[in-house]
């Protein structure tokens, strides 16, 4: 009987234990395991230089949602960038999306400026105002070149 109390003891904290490094295993993960409210926007850059899967996308400071998925439309050869939003976050047809970088050398984030257009943006609907990244490379390299005048 003793040893059955104790096998019993030790399942049950088992349990508990793996039960415990699943929650956090979601909310570190910023995982939606129910799915939230969300819905999508797209925005067309000319370059997405550094931007990834995942990146924050952010509108005065706050995270309102990710990145979800990257196309291209190589008809207007422009990257097509897919945003999950969360739901209760209204932005409006004269937004202004830009690929900003945190810091100096930091990863880069969609932040955007949400208008002041009486017309908000549909789900699925698309931001025609954009701004491609900065190539920090780039312009060093036109410093140090003579490129800039």
């Amino acid at each position: 009987m003793k040893k059955n109390s104790v096998e019993i003891t030790v399942g049950i904290f088992v349990i508990v234990g793996l039960l415990c490094v699943a929650y956090m295993t979601v909310r570190l993960g910023k995982l939606d395991v129910l799915g939230g409210k969300y819905y999508t926007l797209k925005a067309r850059f000319s370059s997405i230089t550094g931007l990834k899967l995942g990146s924050s996308v952010e509108m005065l400071g706050m995270q309102i949602g990710q990145v979800k998925a990257f196309t291209m439309d190589q008809k207007n050869q422009m990257a097509i960038v897919e945003m999950k939003i969360k739901g209760d976050i209204k932005i409006y047809d004269d937004a202004i999306a830009s690929i900003k970088t945190s810091g100096l050398i930091g990863d880069r984030y969609v932040k955007i400026d949400a208008g002041g257009s009486e017309d908000v943006l549909e789900p699925g609907g698309t931001i025609a105002d954009t701004e491609s990244p900065i190539d920090i490379e780039e312009l060093i390299s036109k410093y140090v070149f003579g490129g800039v005048k």
